[in-house]
């Protein structure tokens, strides 16, 4: 082994949209880190299984100032539960923003970039092959393409996928279910949008005795080509356990098995397999080492929540990771991400589950998709199933009788004093904690001296306050709010001291914050 490195940056594992999404926000709180990627480059142009992202993510990323770097993505309104004939409307949410449709690979890309610019160093073709750790640092066993070494990290983050090498050396229990079905995916070009049940709407669906085939347009394409992404579950597929991607052949056969649609005169670019298996980490941290993404938790991919999921653990943890790294952190603040991220995960396993049932075969599953999709034809039901899909409706239990205290800060127009107006989304670009001053109430910044070195503070109006009640809002790094004085009352100067020692320590000894 090559001689240790002595500097001991946060160290994460794994370069796929959490990873890379977690390197940006500790590089945007000052934080040295390092991105370890098995992988020598990255995923392929064509190989994107998330096919898009959803409200929140899309928030997250203006809250940053990344979203126009996504430019050329189609917009959508529309997600599945179940692949009902009912779409769940996401045009209905609190949010200016309901569905991006862009590939994985390209999300990847344009994270990276990012990351790299703010000062991420990412080695590919890095693999962790094993782990230690005491009270000072954790050390991996590394081996790269100029052969093995040992890294040290302040902390390090498996963000390796559900195979997760991390998890495996932490010995964490990941409990759950194992596949019930093999289901075959492949995207296409070449194929008429005139065959039989392709125009279909929201969701071209065919399901059978056989079993079921979802058909969707896909952002991944070059030279201009027309690619549909066909996925087929057979009921008479046993489920294969890491089994190659299947032949294009093998799609053909199931395809026209299940739905009578011949797709042999097609040119398949990409082809792959996927199971049902349902899992989530007992643990979410381990001393040093934490875990987050699919290394967290997997579950299959039907309503499309996995990707956006990994993405809002990065931005829960790394603010908190950037707080114990520079000492300002208050107790308990790095536990906080597996009590509020482990039952959010918890949740849309449950919706997975919930919708593989759905997905099956027999008379009794008819009976019930009928009575689940004529309930979903409620607005209010509807609404519900959006918020969820979306995970604009989370809310973390953070105290406080105000509904918004725990709920993302929703976009809403702010007037400053010189006039300018601009989104609320707008003020977490630093990736610091935002008091939002819509009173002018002089207490509020003289509480808030002490911490000016965490955070920022934002005086505007705001013609929507009325509405939702409030005079100051205490946001979070990751845009959840933490306290709120509400219109019409003497702000509560002892909560908002309470709430900022609580999320970000200690006031600083002097008013400048220094």
């Amino acid at each position: 082994m090559t001689t240790n490195e002595t500097r001991r940056p946060v160290v994460v594992c794994g370069a796929g949209p959490t990873g890379l999404m977690l390197a940006a926000e500790l590089r945007l709180a000052g934080v040295e880190v390092v991105v370890l990627e098995r992988r020598p480059g990255f995923t392929g142009e064509r190989e994107s299984r998330a096919p898009g992202v959803y409200a929140r993510t899309i928030e997250i990323w203006e809250q940053r100032g990344i979203l126009d770097r996504f430019t050329g993505s189609r917009t959508g309104r529309y997600s599945h539960f179940a692949l009902l004939p009912v779409g769940i409307d996401l045009g209905r949410l609190d949010s200016p923003h309901a569905v991006l449709l862009l590939p994985q690979a390209r999300i990847e890309r344009v994270l990276a970039e990012w990351a790299e610019e703010l000062g991420a160093e990412v080695r590919r073709g890095h693999e962790v092959t094993g782990l230690r750790q005491d009270a000072d640092c954790a050390e991996l066993e590394v081996t790269g393409p100029d052969g093995p070494y040992r890294l040290q990290g302040a902390y390090v983050v498996g963000c390796d996928g559900g195979r997760s090498t991390v998890r495996s050396l932490l010995d964490v229990e990941f409990p759950g279910t194992d596949a019930t079905a093999d289901v075959l995916l492949a995207d296409v070009s070449g194929v008429s949008r005139d065959l039989p049940g392709l125009r279909q709407r929201p969701f071209p669906f065919v399901r059978s005795e056989r079993g079921w085939l979802a058909v969707s347009a896909v952002a991944v394409s070059t030279a201009g080509e027309d690619v549909l992404r066909f996925i087929v579950g057979d009921f008479t597929r046993p489920p294969v356990r890491r089994a190659a991607a299947p032949s294009f052949e093998e799609v053909c056969e199931t395809v026209a098995a299940v739905a009578g649609i011949d797709l042999s005169g097609a040119t398949p670019q990409w082809l792959s397999r996927f199971g049902n298996t349902t899992r989530q980490a007992a643990r979410y941290r381990v001393g040093r080492v934490l875990l987050a993404g699919d290394a967290a938790h997997v579950h299959p991919p039907f309503g499309g929540q996995g990707l956006n999921l990994g993405v809002h653990d990065a931005v829960n943890l790394g603010w908190k990771i950037a707080a114990e790294v520079g000492g300002r952190a208050p107790e308990g603040l790095l536990d906080s991400y597996e009590q509020e991220r482990h039952p959010v995960a918890a949740r849309v396993l449950l919706n997975t589950r919930a919708q593989n049932v759905l997905m099956t075969g027999g008379p009794d599953i008819d009976a019930l998709r009928t009575v689940v999709a004529e309930t979903l034809e409620s607005a209010e039901v509807n609404d519900r199933m959006a918020g969820e899909l979306s995970a604009v409706d989370v809310r973390y239990d953070l105290g406080g009788e105000h509904p918004l205290v725990g709920k993302r800060m929703p976009h809403r127009e702010l007037t400053a004093p010189d006039g300018s107006t601009y989104g609320s989304l707008r003020l977490l670009e630093r990736a610091r904690g935002v008091l939002l001053d819509l009173s002018g109430a002089p207490e509020l910044k003289g509480v808030a001296d002490g911490w000016a070195d965490r955070l920022d503070v934002v005086t505007a109006t705001c013609p929507q306050a009325t509405a939702d009640g409030l005079s100051a809002v205490l946001i979070r790094p990751d845009g959840h709010v933490a306290w709120v004085a509400p219109q019409g009352l003497a702000p509560d100067v002892r909560g908002l001291e309470a709430a900022l020692g609580r999320w970000f320590g200690s006031a600083s000894a002097g008013p400048d914050g220094r």
